[in-house]
C-alpha cells in the first residue's frame, strides 16, 4: 500500500532485563527448526495492567507470525507499575453508613408518626422500612450484578455507572452522587452534634441552632483530618465504632426488658405492654412532615449506605466478591435491626409524656385522662391538650438513650453511627469525584482529580467535600437536609436498576455476571420505583435532579468524549441498527424514499477535503457517506492504523461518514469491488462521486483509460455518478502529509506492535464557508431521472447554502424558448423543489470559437493512433486492440458532433455561470465500444476547463429519484 504518512522506524530500546534474544525464548521446539512464536493462552494477554514481580506477556498479532524474523528480535522491555490495594470489611463499611444519624435519633419518632402496624387504608413504618430495603435490595442485586461483569477498579457507583450505560449518564450521575455523598456529610455530622447540644443540658454557647453549627463544622474538621491521614487510619476507626454501635444495641435491648423505673415512667417508658404495643400500631400523623412520603424521605437516607463499599472500590481486595457479598448481608442485617428496633420501642414507651414525676394519677381524681399512659397510673392530660409534651416517641428524639440500660452506651452509639457514617460517606465522596475527574468528561474539574501519595489519595477532592459539607451544617436541621438527599440517591439508584436491565436487555455477549442472583425485569421495577418515588417525595427536587442529569447528558453527547468502554449503550446501538437494517429487507424501494446515498473515492479522506466536504453538505443526517481508499498491497497492520487514522479524521471535522479501505493490485480493480460490496443489504451506496482527473492531458494514455474504465463499471452496475472538477485541484496530499511511527517490541515470549499516529491538519476548503448572495447553476441538459435537480436541492436545505439561489438551465429552439421554458418550469413545480429560475438555452447547439476547436484537437494528439503511410495497413487493428485507449481518425469523425457539443458548452458556462457559486452539469456519456476511454475523459475536460466556479459534473442512472405522485 502507497502511504506516503507512513514510516516506520524500528528502534532498538534494550535494558539490562531483556537484552538478550536467547533460542530458549522462541520456545522449545526452536532447536528442531520450528520456531512456536504462537503462545498458549495466558492472564497477561487479557490484562490491562501489569502483575509486580515479573515482566508482563504479550500476544503476538497476525501481523507479527507472518512478518520477517529478523523484526521479532526488535524489543522494548517494560516498565513494571507497582500495584498493591488493600482489603477492607465491606460488609462493616456498608452496615456502618446504614446505620446513621436516622436510627437513633428519628426512627422511634418516624414509629411515633407512621405506627408500627396497619389496617386497610393506613399506612406503617415497617411498610417504609421494608419499602426502603426493597429499593436497596434490589440496588443491590444490580449493583453486584454489574461489579461481577469485570474487573471493579477505584470510582464506585460512578465507575459501575459509566462503564455500564456510557459517559453520557455516567458522568451526569458521578456527580450527582458524589454531591449526594457530600452532603450526607453534613447530614451525618448535623446528627451528631444534635445529640451532643442535648449533652450540654443548660450549657449554651450561642443558641440551639448556632450551637449545632458549631460543634458540626468542629466536628467534620476533624473528620476531615482522620480521612486524609489515609485508608488505614480510617478503617481502624470503622472498626471500632462498629464495635461501639453493637455494645449499644446490647444496652439497648436489654433495656427494654427490664423493669421501668419512676423516672423512665414518666417520659413515657413501661416496658413492654400490650396496650401500648395496641397504640402505637396506627399512624397518628402531626406536624408539618405528618405523611406517608413525608416520613419516608426522612428515613430513606438511612438504607442509603448500601454503595459505601463500592465506593472505594479501588481498595478493596477483591470487588467482585467483596461488594455482592457484603451489600446483601449488610442490607439484610440493618433491614431486621430496624425492623426490631421500631416494633420495641412502639412497644414500650407511649406517644406523649410530660417528664413531670409529679403526673401521677391520683386514686380520687375524677376528672377524664387521656392517653395510654391513664391505665399505668399516669395523668399527662394537660401537655397532650396543650401540645407541650416534651417526652414520648412523639416528641422525644433521644427515646432510645431513655429506654436504654446504660444511657451513656446509647450515646456512644449515635457517636459511632454517625461519625462512622460521615466519615464513610466523606471518603467515598472524593473517590468517586476523582474518578470522574480522571475521566476528564467535564471541563475546569481535573484539578480535583489529582492524587497524593502511594494510595493516590485525592487531598483536593476532601477539601472540596469538606468545603460542600460545611455549607449544608450550616442549615442545623436535620429534617431539612435529609429529604435533599433522598432525591439525589434515588436519583442514583434509578440508573443503577436501569444499567442492569438495559446490558441485560441487548444481550451482548460481553455481559456475563457472575452473580446470577438479580433479574432484569426486577431491575427495571426497581428503576421505575425509585423514579415515582422521586415525584412523589419532592417533585420540584425531582426536577431539579433530572435537570442537572439532562443538562449534563446533552453537554456530553455534545462534546463526545474520546472515551470508549463499550458500554451496553453501544451495544444497544449495534442491536437497533442490525434490527433496522434487517427490516428494511421487508421494504420496496420506493422513489419517494430516494437518497443519494454516497460512496466516495476520496483516497486518503484528507487528502481531498474539499471532496469529503461538497458530499457531506446533502447527505449530512439524511444518507449514507462512505469515504473510500484503494491502495497496494501493504501488511494490514499498516492499514488498520491507516483507517483508524482517517476516521480520526473525519470525526474531527464532524463528518458524518463511513470509512473503507481495500488493497487491490490496482486502482480499477479495487474501485470494482467497493462497488460491488460496499454497504449492507439495502443501504447501500448508489452514486458514486470522485475527483477529476487533472493531469489527464498529460498523464500516459494508458492511466486516463484505465480512470474512465471506473465511470463505465459504475454505470455497469446502476450507479449514478458524480465527477467534481476545482480549478486549484482537489489533492492537498503534499501540504497535509504526517507520519505514523510502528514500533516492534520483543518481551521474550512474543513480540508486541505498538503504533503512535500523528493526528492530521485540517484543511479548510470552500465548501465550509458560508456561501454568499451568488447562485447555483444547474444545466439540465438530459433528462438523467432527476439526480441532476435533486442534489442542488439538498444543498439549499443547508444553512451554508441557504443564501444561494438556484437557477435552472435548460436547451431549446429559439421560436420555442418561452413555451419550453413553461414547460420545464411547470414540471420543476410539480417536483415542488422550490426552484423558479428557469432560462432556455438556444445557443449550445452553435458551433465553437476555432480557437477553442483548435485547442481541443491539439490535446487529443498525443492520444491519437499513428496511422502513417509507411505503417502497413495490416498492422492497425492489431495494434489497437493491444492499445484500446489510443484515438481514432474514425473514432474522431464518429463521435465529432459530441465532441463539439462539449466545447460549446463549455463556452456557454464561461458566459453565463463566471460568478456561480457552484455549476451543476448533466455529464455526457461515452458509448463503449463507440468512444474510445481517453477520448471520453477529453470530452469531459472540455467541458469543465478553465471555470472559475467548482463544477459537478452528474449523471443518474436514469431511474427516477423525482415523482409528482403521493404514491
Amino acid at each position: 500500500m502507497n502511504l506516503p504518512f507512513y514510516s516506520i522506524v524500528l528502534d532498538f530500546y534494550i535494558t539490562k532485563r531483556s537484552a538478550y534474544f536467547s533460542v530458549a525464548s522462541l520456545g522449545s521446539d526452536a532447536l528442531t527448526g520450528y520456531e512456536t512464536l504462537d503462545a498458549p493462552p495466558h492472564y497477561d494477554f487479557y490484562a490491562n495492567t501489569e502483575v509486580w514481580g515479573r515482566r508482563r506477556r504479550f500476544r503476538p498479532s497476525l501481523y507479527q507470525l507472518h512478518a520477517n524474523p529478523e523484526v521479532r528480535k526488535l524489543c522494548f522491555s517494560s516498565q513494571i507499575t507497582k500495584i498493591k490495594r488493600k482489603n477492607n470489611k465491606k460488609v462493616i463499611r456498608c452496615m456502618l453508613n446504614i446505620w446513621g444519624v436516622i436510627l437513633f435519633l428519628r426512627l422511634p419518632w418516624i414509629t411515633a408518626q407512621a405506627g408500627i402496624g396497619t389496617s386497610i387504608k393506613t399506612c406503617l413504618t415497617w411498610v417504609i422500612i421494608l419499602l426502603s430495603s426493597c429499593i436497596t435490595g434490589i440496588t443491590g442485586l444490580s449493583t453486584s450484578a454489574i461489579a461481577t461483569n469485570g474487573k471493579v477498579k477505584g470510582g464506585g457507583t460512578y465507575f459501575l455507572i459509566s462503564r455500564s450505560l456510557g459517559p453520557e449518564l455516567g458522568g451526569s450521575i458521578g456527580l450527582i452522587f458524589a454531591f449526594a455523598n457530600a452532603v450526607a456529610v453534613a447530614m451525618h455530622t448535623v446528627g451528631f452534634a444534635e445529640t451532643v447540644r442535648d449533652l450540654m443540658f443548660v450549657t449554651v454557647m450561642v443558641d440551639a441552632t448556632n450551637d449545632i453549627r458549631i460543634i458540626g463544622i468542629i466536628t467534620v474538621t476533624c473528620l476531615l483530618g482522620i480521612s486524609m491521614a489515609g485508608m488505614a487510619w480510617e478503617s481502624k476507626a470503622q472498626i471500632l465504632f462498629f464495635l461501639v454501635i453493637m455494645v449499644s444495641f446490647a444496652s439497648y435491648i436489654v433495656g427494654t426488658i427490664i423493669p421501668a423505673s419512676t423516672q423512665k415512667q414518666a417520659k413515657g417508658f413501661f416496658s413492654y405492654k400490650a396496650d401500648i404495643f395496641a397504640a402505637n400500631f396506627v399512624p397518628k400523623w402531626h406536624g408539618p412532615d405528618g405523611s406517608f412520603f413525608g416520613m419516608f424521605s426522612i428515613f430513606f437516607p438511612s438504607a442509603t449506605g448500601i454503595l459505601a463499599g463500592a465506593n472505594i472500590s479501588g481498595d478493596l481486595k477483591n470487588p467482585t466478591v467483596a461488594i455482592p457479598r457484603g451489600t446483601m448481608m449488610a442490607i439484610f442485617w440493618t433491614t431486621m435491626s430496624y425492623l426490631i428496633i421500631s416494633a420495641t420501642i412502639g412497644s414500650c414507651v407511649v406517644r406523649d409524656a410530660s417528664g413531670m414525676l409529679n403526673d401521677t394519677l391520683l386514686p380520687s381524681s375524677s376528672g377524664v385522662c387521656v392517653g395510654d399512659a391513664c391505665q399505668y397510673g399516669w395523668d399527662f392530660t394537660d401537655c397532650i391538650h396543650n401540645k407541650s409534651c416534651a417526652y414520648g416517641i412523639s416528641n422525644y428524639y433521644q427515646s432510645m438513650s431513655m429506654v436504654s440500660a446504660f444511657a451513656p452506651l446509647i450515646t456512644a452509639g449515635i457517636f459511632g453511627a454517625t461519625l462512622s457514617s460521615a466519615l464513610a460517606c466523606l471518603v467515598s465522596a472524593p473517590k468517586v469525584f476523582q474518578c470522574l475527574c480522571k475521566d476528564k468528561l467535564y471541563p475546569f474539574i481535573g484539578f480535583f482529580g489529582k492524587g497524593y501519595g502511594k494510595n493516590d489519595e485525592p487531598l483536593r477532592g476532601y477539601l472540596l467535600t469538606y468545603i460542600i459539607a460545611a455549607c449544608f451544617i450550616l442549615i442545623a436541621e436535620l429534617n431539612t437536609i435529609a429529604p435533599i438527599i433522598s432525591n439525589f440517591f434515588l436519583c442514583s439508584y434509578a440508573l443503577i436498576n436501569f444499567s442492569c436491565f438495559h446490558a441485560s436487555i441487548t444481550n451482548s455477549p460481553g455481559w456475563r455476571p457472575s452473580f446470577r442472583f438479580y433479574s432484569k425485569w426486577l431491575s427495571l421495577l426497581g428503576s421505575v420505583c425509585s423514579v415515582v418515588i422521586m415525584f412523589l417525595l419532592t417533585w420540584w427536587a425531582a426536577l431539579i435532579a433530572f435537570g442537572v442529569v439532562f443538562v449534563l447528558l446533552g453537554y456530553t453527547l455534545y462534546k463526545k468524549p474520546a472515551v470508549n468502554w463499550g458500554s451496553s449503550v453501544q451495544a444497544s446501538s449495534y442491536n437497533i441498527a442490525l434490527n433496522q437494517c434487517v427490516g428494511l429487507n421487508h421494504v420496496e424501494d420506493h422513489v419517494k424514499n430516494y437518497r443519494p446515498q454516497c460512496l466516495v473515492l476520496t483516497g486518503p479522506p484528507s487528502s481531498r477535503p474539499a471532496l469529503v466536504d461538497l458530499v457531506a453538505c446533502f447527505t449530512k443526517g439524511l444518507s449514507l457517506m462512505m469515504c473510500c481508499n484503494v491502495a497496494g498491497p501493504s501488511p494490514s497492520v499498516v492499514e488498520k492504523a491507516s483507517s483508524d487514522r482517517h476516521v480520526t479524521w473525519l470525526n474531527q471535522r464532524k463528518v458524518r461518514s463511513f470509512y473503507r479501505g481495500v488493497v487491490a493490485t490496482d486502482l480499477g480493480s479495487g474501485v470494482n469491488m467497493l462497488l460491488q460490496a460496499a454497504g449492507l443489504g439495502r443501504i447501500r451506496p448508489n452514486v458514486l462521486l470522485m475527483g477529476f482527473k487533472k493531469d489527464c492531458r498529460s498523464d500516459t494514455p494508458q492511466a486516463a483509460h484505465n480512470y474512465i474504465g471506473i465511470l463505465h463499471d459504475a454505470f455497469d452496475l446502476q450507479y449514478g455518478v458524480c465527477i467534481l472538477r476545482m480549478k486549484e485541484g482537489l489533492d492537498v496530499s503534499h501540504t497535509s502529509q504526517s507520519h505514523g511511527l510502528i514500533y516492534f517490541t520483543y518481551n521474550g515470549n512474543s513480540v508486541n506492535t505498538s503504533i503512535s499516529i500523528e493526528p492530521e491538519p485540517q484543511t479548510s476548503t470552500v465548501f465550509q464557508k458560508k456561501q454568499e448572495k451568488k447562485t447555483i447553476d444547474v444545466y439540465w441538459l438530459s433528462d438523467d431521472g432527476g439526480l441532476t435537480l435533486l442534489l442542488p436541492y439538498l444543498l439549499t436545505r443547508r444553512k451554508r447554502w441557504a443564501r444561494c439561489k438556484v437557477r435552472v438551465f435548460v436547451g431549446g429552439e429559439t421560436g420555442k424558448k418561452e413555451q419550453q421554458r413553461e414547460e420545464v418550469l411547470a414540471l420543476i413545480k410539480k417536483f415542488r423543489l422550490g426552484f423558479h429560475d428557469v432560462e432556455v438555452l438556444t445557443d449550445i447547439y452553435q458551433n465553437p470559437k476555432p480557437d477553442n476547436v483548435r485547442h481541443f484537437e491539439n490535446t487529443v494528439g498525443r492520444f491519437r493512433l499513428d496511422t502513417s503511410p509507411k505503417q502497413d495497413s495490416d498492422s492497425e487493428p492489431p495494434r489497437q486492440q493491444e492499445e484500446p485507449w489510443m484515438i481514432t481518425d474514425q473514432d474522431l469523425e464518429r463521435n465529432q458532433a459530441k465532441s463539439l457539443r462539449q466545447i460549446r458548452l463549455n463556452e456557454v458556462l464561461q458566459d453565463y455561470s463566471r460568478d456561480a457559486a457552484l455549476i451543476i452539469i448533466t455529464m455526457p456519456v461515452g458509448r463503449r465500444g463507440v468512444c474510445p476511454n481517453t477520448l471520453y475523459l477529453l470530452w469531459l475536460d472540455a467541458l469543465s476547463r478553465d471555470l472559475r466556479p467548482p463544477v459537478l459534473m452528474v449523471r443518474g442512472n436514469h431511474e427516477n429519484v423525482l415523482t409528482f405522485y403521493c404514491q
